[in-house]
């Protein structure tokens, strides 16, 4: 099992578990030191930007400090169990423990794909007492509610944070998740398109504009759905006058790799529901395009040789 993020194991950051900005795995880090100030680690298939490395659908792939990252499976998992190991489960996890989940909270969650899933799974399993699930997918809603217990929104037939505010006795969710990120729709859909048209922004960030603005006063917006660069019309005064915390990142992956393998050995944790359709590899294609255009209730393909 490899974690997708790449991690040396030995500075400062992965010193402190925050394995997803290492210091020394990034060869291109000037690239994203000119974008973002900084540059995090190296990432598996995620473009030139974070190190150019070849992802997990590659031929070959070259697995540095493969001493610190890759975890042996034993104790006879199956693959589907261990597979969202590597990355969709720890980044769902992550989400719902940034939200510091106590008992008796209402987490509300944008985006209802796979990660969406795991985070909402991961809420519960932290001690949430209600989870709420938002998309526009009906098959995303179903799932959401039928394998993981939410109540559900959809965002064409509401607005979400009146139905937010009705259903938390006008206080707002206790904490909000974007799992969405820099490719969300809703009502400014046409504004951001064309910001994005024009290069006047990378991002659509409406998932997260929502999650602000619909957080209760004093309470936590998590972000793991993924953005790139910039974005417009930031509710910062939402965020600073109602005292609003934001954690974000993508996915220390390394730390939460052993934890969630236990969670699952004990039956506390099967990521395996969100599989959808189960493809060899030489339909690869074919499984991209049912992903991509949301076909046949596709939340996720598994390939195998």
């Amino acid at each position: 099992m490899v974690p997708f993020p790449i991690a040396c194991g030995r500075c400062f950051a992965c010193e402190h578990q925050l394995y997803s900005v290492c210091e020394n795995s990034n060869p291109n880090a000037w690239m994203a030191e000119k974008l973002w100030g900084y540059s995090p680690a190296g990432l598996f298939g995620y473009s030139h930007l974070l190190g150019g490395f070849a992802g997990g659908q590659a031929e070959y792939v070259r697995v540095p400090y493969a001493d610190v990252g890759p975890h042996k499976i034993e104790n006879g998992f199956t693959d589907e169990q261990v597979l969202f190991l590597s990355d969709i489960l720890p980044t769902g996890y992550m989400g719902a423990e940034q939200c510091g989940i106590q008992p008796g909270d209402t987490i509300a969650v944008w985006g209802c794909g796979p990660v969406g899933q795991l985070a909402i799974k991961s809420a519960f399993l932290l001690g949430a007492e209600r989870v709420i699930a938002i998309d526009r997918f009906d098959y995303r809603l179903r799932m959401a509610r039928e394998e993981c217990g939410a109540e559900i929104l959809d965002y064409t037939a509401v607005d979400v944070h009146e139905a937010l505010k009705d259903m938390t006795g006008g206080r707002g969710p206790d904490a909000c998740i974007d799992a969405v990120g820099m490719e969300s729709h809703g009502m400014e859909y046409a504004y951001d398109r064309a910001k994005q048209a024009l290069m006047l922004e990378n991002d659509r960030p409406i998932a997260l504009r929502d999650a602000i603005m619909s957080c209760r006063n004093g309470g936590t917006v998590s972000v793991i759905g993924v953005y790139s660069g910039f974005i417009d019309k930031f509710p910062m005064g939402s965020l600073m006058n109602r005292s609003l915390t934001i954690k974000t990142g993508q996915a220390h992956v390394q730390r939460y790799m052993k934890p969630l393998l236990e969670r699952i050995e004990n039956g506390e944790l099967d990521p395996s529901f969100i599989i959808t359709h189960r493809m060899r590899l030489e339909d690869a294609p074919r499984g991209y395009a049912v992903f991509n255009a949301k076909q046949e209730d596709c939340m996720k393909v598994v390939l195998t040789t």
